[in-house]
């Protein structure tokens, strides 16, 4: 990744001000916010990136604004910044994806190590996002047909049950499965597995 952002979000203005300044002087490229309103508010504008978040700030927490970006799935990578954390706040991040969680006052090299490990998180997580859109193309090219027959591979049936659960004889379902192999341009069954699941497809559903 060629450019390394780091969004801060804290609302004391001396720590969000020097902190800024610290990770310029790193090479590093911040983008400041004074309440974690702001920066959810803009959060669809923002590329790829780390996020430096406070966890006690008036109005939305830093806990409140990490739950969001979990349950919209954002790819930011976050390191948790606390005064008075605990361990049950620590547990809670951790479960809402956060990659460290650091108590204040902090050594200059913890916090590098989080970000360090933060991009290589983010790294992943783009490439895992790329590859899930990847193949919700592939699959949006199948016809319905294809797609229950996808669907029925998905479930583990052989070619003569999918066929009776979607009233086809063997040989139409083989004629469908090579047409959507090809269109998925995959060259075996658990590469169109891996393919479906991660396009979210779901297994035919019992008749």
């Amino acid at each position: 990744m060629d450019r390394r952002r780091v969004y801060v979000v804290d609302d004391d203005d001396a720590v969000r001000d020097s902190l800024s300044r610290f990770l310029r002087i790193a090479g590093l490229e911040p983008r400041a916010f004074g309440s974690a309103a702001a920066f959810l508010d803009v959060l669809p504008s923002l590329e790829p990136g780390c996020v430096v978040l406070d966890i006690h700030m008036p109005g939305l927490s830093g806990l409140d604004a990490l739950q969001i970006l979990h349950d919209r799935g954002s790819p930011l990578s976050v390191i948790m910044l606390t005064g008075s954390g605990d361990v049950a706040m620590a547990v809670r991040a951790m479960k809402n994806g956060a990659v460290e969680f650091i108590e204040k006052p902090y050594e200059d090299g913890a916090l590098f190590a989080a970000l360090e490990a933060g991009f290589e998180t983010l790294g992943q997580r783009v490439s895992e996002a790329a590859a899930r859109e990847r193949a919700k193309a592939a699959v949006a090219l199948l016809t319905p047909r294809e797609h229950q027959v996808l669907q029925g591979m998905l479930a583990g049936l052989p070619n003569k049950l999918i066929g009776y659960r979607l009233g086809l004889s063997m040989r139409t379902v083989e004629v469908y499965r090579g047409k959507l192999m090809d269109k998925l341009g995959a060259r075996s069954l658990s590469a169109a597995m891996r393919l479906a699941l991660a396009a979210g497809v779901e297994p035919l559903a019992d008749a």
